[in-house]
């Protein structure tokens, strides 16, 4: 289609060369055209359909727009103070985003981004609750179409809020890490200071040696935390960290607590067997000492005896 449009645009410029006026109303004359039609179809070669329109509507005496207007009767319902909130939501939508991405890794979302969460809830807050002169936001700006492009943002926004787990780490309305959050960040940070300070000397079994008590000590806090279901995805992401740090790059490992009753459990099914047979066959010789058969000659006088008494 935009090409017909071109080739209708260049043949007016010819029909214009040969004193023709166009069905535009353009009063022009040969002497007045200032491209001949060599120099149209010149033109027409080496540009693109996009730049041949802003070439051609200096000639022609107007623009094509190829946009929708700005602005709609419609629009008038959205009064001055919903657009502002507006606004503000998209700058606080913003500020979110660039705090996410900033902290993603290693993940610091939840110790650095709780006061731009909180004021992108506030202004949705006001967006649904705010009502100026006849006319509701809430019913503008979140229900005039079937997209909910703001509700749909702000649900989004949240999602990631609630996966990383925030609320189980941060205190309430400060939105400042809870005590035993500090107190594991406090762990986390002597454990990385002896991992770099002994990892400095190149010798990694140092490392496991010397920072073997603080690891342990670090890895039981996260399990009670875990256990506690105070653990966050921030406190996740670093312990998953130092595990790697520990076990890929230096190489350490230690005994598990849990695998002592693992050892002992599974020595005892291999041991049973043996402890079964064993005293199977000391009962089977107790058995046959018990079926001994007294002499013929007593069992004889003991049958007399008996008769005697009958008699």
């Amino acid at each position: 289609m935009i090409s017909s449009i071109v080739i209708g645009c260049a043949v007016g410029l010819i029909l214009l060369e040969g004193g023709q006026a166009s069905s535009f109303g353009i009063n022009a004359t040969v002497m007045d055209v200032q491209w001949s039609r060599d120099d149209v179809f010149r033109r027409m070669s080496g540009m693109e359909e996009s730049s041949l329109f802003t070439s051609l509507s200096p000639v022609l005496g107007f623009h094509y727009l190829l946009g929708l207007s700005s602005s709609f009767p419609d629009d008038l319902e959205v009064n001055q103070q919903c657009r502002e909130l507006l606004h503000i939501f998209a700058q606080r939508c913003i500020s979110y985003v660039d705090c996410l991405l900033q902290f993603a890794r290693p993940v610091r979302i939840c110790q650095n981004c709780y006061s731009e969460i909180e004021s992108l809830n506030n202004t949705y807050t006001n967006i649904s609750k705010e009502n100026t002169g006849n006319v509701s936001c809430r019913n503008v700006l979140l229900r005039s179409d079937r997209l909910q492009l703001v509700s749909v943002l702000h649900r989004d926004m949240n999602v990631i809020w609630d996966t990383a787990d925030c609320e189980k780490c941060l205190t309430f309305p400060l939105g400042s890490f809870s005590n035993d959050s500090l107190y594991f960040m406090a762990s986390l940070n002597q454990t990385l200071s002896c991992f770099d300070k002994y990892d400095q000397q190149g010798n990694q079994s140092v490392v496991c040696k010397e920072c073997k008590t603080t690891y342990r000590g670090l890895n039981d806090l996260y399990n009670r935390m875990e256990k506690n279901q105070t653990v966050c995805f921030d406190i996740e992401d670093a312990m998953n960290i130092t595990r790697r740090l520990w076990s890929k790059n230096f190489n350490c490992s230690f005994p598990r607590e849990e695998i002592v009753p693992v050892i002992a459990v599974s020595s005892f099914m291999l041991f049973l067997p043996i402890i079964f047979y064993l005293s199977s066959f000391l009962h089977s010789e107790q058995k046959k000492r018990r079926l001994i058969l007294p002499k013929r000659a007593k069992s004889s006088t003991s049958v007399m005896n008996i008769q005697d008494r009958h008699s």
